[in-house]
């Protein structure tokens, strides 16, 4: 046990209100138990037994403060226990004093007074110690309950910022994979002099101002993450128009639901990618959001030319890295799905929580 003690915290610490009342119930049925053999009856027993009650609760709350430092070799407990013991025989000696009657003998003259000094005395020095030694008990239990709660909570904070470190690490690398997917479509229609180059520029600024304050929020919401995959959308149209259409449905519902952000984004730049971009063809991205019975459905339909040889493998890093963010975000309440479609291309299927957004 620590030879220091604790920070010293004044009265309040020695009169406090659990420990006045513990006091005061043992020291009445301390007296309860006394006052059958009491001639002066119960109410002065019980009197005597509070007053000594009180007097040892303020030993005990003093050397649980005082001297701020002890020796190595010598417990902050032992000194409460010894206090507490200590006070007794002078306590009781000054009751018996200061009650004597005008007139009356000394009370070791007296032998009934006698004997309800040995009593308190004897009875004291049994009871009091066993009490200040349970109190310590039950002080430490505390503390330990105490000390595991707070590093509990502190493990909990510390997980909570590792999660919040690891989704930032994971949007930084979403960031760089759309933003340079997309100016290399950009610099292709450059260098084939494509007069829709400066379009699909303009294009792409209006949705970068758009996008780029929302990236690095920890969530966003579907109705956002709709607005971005429309723009997105309209982008890669214009670089392709002849190659690629889409339809994009959503229930009103889904507008305020929580959505790490670039979830939507990471399934239709992945179908634009690795399904319409390599066809010669070109194909059809289908979107739907609908929401049910505490559930959303995120659906994401190509007719690009599908997995491939490659099979899942072949859509690259960014299922990956959604997939851990929804982990990171929603536990085991989001599945991911990718499966192929009939006749051609991919059918991703995200199932999440209807999580509401925190205002």
């Amino acid at each position: 046990m620590s030879t220091a003690s604790p920070p010293p915290r004044g009265f309040a610490q020695v009169f406090n209100r659990r420990r006045v009342i513990a006091t005061l119930a043992l020291a009445l049925l301390w007296g309860l138990i006394l006052s059958p053999t009491w001639k002066t009856g119960a109410p002065v027993v019980m009197f005597r037994t509070v007053l000594i009650g009180f007097v040892a609760m303020i030993a005990f709350g003093i050397a649980e403060q005082w001297p701020r430092r002890l020796p190595r070799w010598f417990a902050r407990w032992v000194l409460q226990v010894v206090a507490v013991a200590a006070v007794i025989l002078p306590t009781v000696l000054f009751i018996y004093v200061a009650s004597r009657p005008h007139g009356a003998p000394p009370f070791y003259k007296d032998p009934d007074r006698l004997s309800g000094f040995g009593t308190l005395v004897v009875t004291g020095l049994l009871f009091a110690p066993w009490v200040a030694v349970t109190s310590l008990v039950r002080q430490r239990d505390s503390f330990m309950r105490n000390q595991a709660l707070a590093f509990q909570l502190e493990r909990s904070e510390l997980e909570r910022r590792a999660v919040d470190a690891r989704l930032r690490l994971l949007q930084a690398q979403v960031e760089p994979h759309f933003l340079f997917n997309t100016l290399a479509n950009i610099r292709e229609l450059v260098d084939s002099g494509s007069p829709q180059a400066s379009d699909v520029l303009a294009s792409l600024i209006a949705y970068l101002r758009a996008a780029v304050p929302r990236i690095n929020d920890p969530a966003t919401t579907l109705g956002q993450e709709i607005d971005l995959v429309r723009a997105y959308l309209e982008l890669m149209q214009m670089r392709m128009p002849d190659r690629l259409q889409y339809s994009l449905q959503a229930d009103a519902a889904a507008q305020n639901l929580r959505c790490p952000p670039m979830t939507l984004l990471s399934l239709v730049e992945n179908a634009v990618k690795h399904g319409i971009d390599p066809s010669e063809e070109g194909g059809r991205i289908d979107v739907s959001v609908q929401v049910a019975n505490d559930r959303c459905h995120a659906q994401v339909i190509d007719t690009g030319i599908g997995f491939g040889a490659n099979g899942e493998e072949g859509l690259g890093t960014g299922i990956a890295a959604l997939r851990e963010r929804l982990q990171l975000t929603f536990g085991a309440e989001a599945q991911l799905t990718l499966a192929p479609n009939a006749p051609r291309g991919v059918r991703a299927d995200l199932h999440l929580p209807a999580w509401r957004q925190r205002a």
